[in-house]
């Protein structure tokens, strides 16, 4: 099976707006959620940080 080649901008026009919407904002909630995890850590709360600290460096290094 032949594998096509990825590209970004075959998205259609609402999963592009999407993509660019998170893109812009992944980093504010990163810091809120950072500090919220430093006040109250919960299993939870680092669980998510983690998830969005990793969805943060692929938007960086373009991945997603």
């Amino acid at each position: 099976m032949k594998r096509g080649r990825f590209r970004k901008y075959s998205y259609p026009p609402w999963l592009r707006l999407c993509r660019d919407v998170c893109h812009q904002f992944i980093i504010p909630i990163t810091i809120v959620q950072a500090v919220r995890t430093i006040f109250l850590p919960t299993s939870f709360d680092v669980l998510f940080l983690a998830i969005l600290i990793l969805l943060a460096v692929a938007f960086y290094f373009d991945y997603v």
